[in-house]
């Protein structure tokens, strides 16, 4: 008797395939490898850290109560009205965060020095790169630069972040930059647009659609990887690239440019129609 085959289980085979393969990309992060690259593109040195690890033997930052934010685009015609000055709207709750700050990762590799570079790396080689002294010499405004590793309370209104440490702190470990009140009328920590502005360097900045001021663009997921490079990374113009392309030295390891279980998922999908097809001739 010849197997009941169906179009329609095809589907949903394919479909669980996706579910599957997007949901083990999306695993939160417990543990980072710090890393330092030498001007030549060589490891110099490197050290692997958990969150229990973390809390217990680094400044802590953040106090499980206080909200962050950081501002998404501002959609206006006008260039001015889309930096926001005032800082007025679209504010992304980031939740009561704890976490460590990515200067006091790089000390574990023998710190930064002016010319440096970190990268900020996630699971799925969503990465950002950023100088020196927003590192080490960040502006109240901005605030220090942090791997965010527990939640204390959920974000008042848009995306969810989920509570306590990852798993359930489900977009942990997270990037995020913890301001201070001085610029936001409304006493929030808000890393602003403006803010963005006045201390990052130009070719820093992160535009939505590569046309809208965000800061949004800086708060990466599910961190994995931070890496030191000596006298700043040769790597992608790119600021904040999602599918990464490499333009690197062949001795500058880059993000992954694709992940197996992707490929995966295209290869049982794939099999599923030919096996649909053959079943059905």
């Amino acid at each position: 008797m010849k197997p009941q085959f169906t179009k329609k289980k095809a589907v949903i085979i394919v479909l669980l395939s996706i579910f599957c393969c997007a949901g083990a990309l999306a695993v939160p992060t417990t543990e980072l490898l710090v890393s330092a690259y030498g001007a030549d593109g060589t490891l110099s040195m490197n050290n692997t850290v958990t969150i229990p690890w973390m809390e217990a033997n680094l400044p802590v930052q953040g106090d499980g109560k206080t909200h962050y934010y950081h501002q998404g685009p501002v959609f206006v015609e006008s260039k001015e009205g889309q930096w926001d000055m005032n800082e007025t709207t679209n504010f992304k709750d980031m939740g009561a965060v704890k976490g460590t700050a990515v200067r006091d990762l790089c000390d574990l590799v023998g710190g930064m020095n002016p010319g440096d570079d970190v990268m900020v790396k996630a699971v799925d080689g969503y990465h950002v790169e950023i100088p020196y002294e927003n590192i080490y010499h960040p502006d109240p405004r901005q605030g220090n630069i942090t791997v965010c590793w527990f939640n204390g309370e959920e974000s008042s209104v848009g995306e969810r972040q989920g509570t306590g440490y990852p798993p359930s702190y489900h977009v942990g470990m997270r990037l995020l930059f913890l301001a201070d009140t001085s610029t936001n009328s409304e006493g929030k920590h808000v890393f602003g647009n403006w803010d963005m502005h006045e201390v990052m360097p130009a070719e820093r900045i992160h535009l939505f659609d590569n046309l809208y001021p965000s800061t949004g663009g800086y708060t990466v997921k599910w961190v994995d990887e931070i890496r030191v490079y000596r006298d700043g990374y040769k790597g992608s113009s790119d600021l904040l690239p999602k599918s990464y392309e490499s333009k690197v030295n062949e001795t500058y390891p880059a993000p992954p440019t694709e992940s197996p279980l992707l490929l995966t998922t295209l290869l049982a999908g794939c099999g599923a129609f030919l096996v649909f097809g053959r079943w059905n001739k």
